[in-house]
């Protein structure tokens, strides 16, 4: 699933800390989410949107990129 979290995070100059500690996750968690490496629960996408004042959907894409193959 894809997310723009980077690009709001970056226009609200924030760091991944700042964002983990707003959500009540480590760095590494908004790392992985930003970097498609791991899906967040609903309560946390939830969240994610809440904090960004943002739909779900208009945070995360739950299309996966097309395969070049």
């Amino acid at each position: 699933m894809r997310n723009d979290i980077k690009a709001r995070r970056a226009d609200r100059r924030w760091s991944q800390a700042e964002l983990g500690k707003a959500l009540g996750v480590s760095r590494q968690t908004v790392i992985a989410i930003e970097n498609d490496k791991y899906d967040p629960s609903l309560p946390l996408a939830f969240a994610i949107a809440r904090l960004f004042e943002a739909r779900i959907e208009d945070v995360f894409d739950p299309e996966e990129p097309e395969s070049g193959s």
